[in-house]
């Protein structure tokens, strides 16, 4: 393909004027003013729009992302009483099919959400409200039952949760996530410049994701990433991180193996993220600091596992000690790979991440959420929170994305977060954290700067110049909307998205 006429986004380097941009195999292979073409392949007159690498998502639950349009939004529930409500609503237009909720916050609510309340609707349908860091899921006692759980009246949280997650397809019939589902979400990404996501899901392994694949599933380029649970037939396949997860499939090079994930403690508003301090409100019982999900021995095992098998680690570490732990693991074992949210640190932690070379995976949009959940409960702390300022300071290699769907996938979102740090008209939270626009985009690019030869073909057409304007309260709101100045994105050279043109499944 031959690129006329485009202007290069000056993710790094700047490179003034009209240019055209040339693409073979997958890759740019020239990039200068008025190339010749050379009889091969197509040509896009890009008119003078903007050009630049596409952007990646790289923390991103697909599977629990494509079913989120099909699900109750419980978002707006401000109270058990609320959420029990919507419930009511749903089962009334639907009173026979099950219930599966996502999006409600408990940690502000006057009461904490029991089966019993959910029990009390009168309904022979399993009902499953799955809370929105994802870290719990409130169910009924039907659901219970069905899920193999034990009877209860809290949450069923963390682990048991994650693995109880996993069996929600068999037991709730078809969840909407066949390839067909799933290739409709690669589209809607797409559409917003996306052209690569790291896929954390917590089901599914090597197998389900070949045959979504070779299904159609294969727009973008995804990164599997797989748990501890299916590190045993990562091992025995000899996937190494990097590696196509199945030479024989089409495109076989943009399905890779990703990282092992290893989820080492809670979240913030379960109050099981694991800190230094205890939290000021509404800790859970004989865990006032949250809790770890391994024994520091479980957590090196895992890390020198991967590390033996050419693994990279996604280990999640939101609260400081976590942080801390999740460091000492990656010393000790020599694994290679990052910690994912870093959400509360110290900057003694920033500068070991730096020395260990660990990345740091974020997710902005979160902190548009946590803002005034942090100053209740982790009072005194909140300079600490989200640090995107020090770890591009003491040289931390910072990637972001979205988390979806705690957060939507939307990287225009995630970069204007990282940008302004407000998501309303109050001034910026701790500003002195935040990125410039050109580090929050060279954050969303998977380590590509201004477009340049060598680079993958990996590229999105915009009608404007997301760096243009300063970094302040309207441009982050322009960012924020940028979706709309989408142009064309192309994986490897072919067209994913095309304003106004339907793309042919590969």
């Amino acid at each position: 393909m031959l690129l006329r006429n485009v202007r290069l986004v000056a993710v790094t380097d700047p490179v003034p004027g009209l240019v055209d941009v040339r693409t073979a195999e997958g890759r740019v292979v020239e990039v200068g003013p008025d190339l010749a073409p050379d009889g091969s392949g197509s040509t896009y007159d890009g008119g003078g729009r903007w050009l630049m690498p596409g952007l990646w998502d790289q923390h991103v639950h697909l599977g629990q992302w494509t079913l989120a349009s099909a699900r109750l939004d419980l978002a707006p529930a401000r109270s058990s009483a609320d959420a029990v409500a919507l419930v009511r609503e749903r089962l009334e237009q639907w009173p026979g099919v099950p219930v599966i909720g996502w999006g409600h916050r408990p940690t502000a609510w006057p009461d904490n959400p029991v089966v019993s309340d959910l029990d009390a609707i009168a309904t022979d349908q399993p009902i499953v409200l799955i809370a929105g860091d994802g870290h719990h899921g409130w169910l009924n006692t039907i659901a219970l039952h069905m899920l193999a759980l034990s009877t209860r009246e809290s949450v069923v949280s963390e682990g048991e949760w994650f693995m109880a997650y996993g069996r929600l397809t068999s037991v709730l019939g078809s969840d909407g996530t066949g390839p067909e589902a799933y290739r409709r979400s690669m589209e809607a990404a797409a559409a917003q410049g996306v052209v690569g996501l790291v896929d954390l899901e917590f089901s599914g392994g090597v197998a389900d994701w070949a045959a979504r694949w070779a299904d159609g599933a294969n727009l973008l380029k995804i990164r599997h990433a797989c748990y501890a649970d299916g590190l045993d037939d990562v091992l025995s396949r000899g996937l190494r991180s990097g590696d196509p997860l199945d030479g024989s499939l089409p495109n076989a090079g943009s399905l890779t193996m990703g990282p092992l994930k290893i989820i080492s403690d809670g979240s913030l508003n379960t109050r099981t993220a694991w800190c230094c301090e205890p939290y000021a409100q509404k800790a859970v019982p004989g865990l006032e600091e949250g809790q770890p999900n391994q024994t520091p021995e479980e957590l090196r095992a895992l890390l020198a596992r991967a590390a033996a098998g050419g693994l990279d680690v996604a280990v999640h570490a939101i609260g400081d000690r976590a942080v801390t732990e999740a460091l000492a693991a990656f010393e000790d074992t020599g694994a290679r790979g990052g910690i994912e949210h870093v959400q509360l640190t110290t900057r003694d932690d920033v500068r070991r991440m730096a020395g260990l070379g660990v990345r740091a995976s974020v997710q902005p949009a979160h902190l548009l959420d946590d803002r005034d959940v942090t100053e209740r409960l982790w009072p005194g702390r909140a300079e600490r929170c989200f640090p995107l300022r020090w770890m591009l300071d003491e040289g931390v290699d910072v990637v972001l994305g979205s988390d979806a769907p705690v957060s939507p996938l939307d990287p225009w979102l995630a970069i204007a977060a990282a940008v302004h740090r407000s998501g309303d008209d109050r001034e910026p939270w701790h500003p002195e954290q935040a990125l410039s626009a050109r580090e929050a985009l060279a954050a969303s690019t998977d380590g590509r700067g201004t477009v340049a030869v060598g680079h993958p073909a990996d590229l999105v057409l915009l009608d404007a110049d997301p760096l243009d304007g300063p970094s302040d309260r309207e441009h982050a709101r322009r960012l924020q909307a940028f979706a709309e100045q989408v142009v064309a994105t192309w994986v490897a050279g072919e067209a994913a998205y095309e304003r106004g043109t339907a793309v042919t499944p590969g």
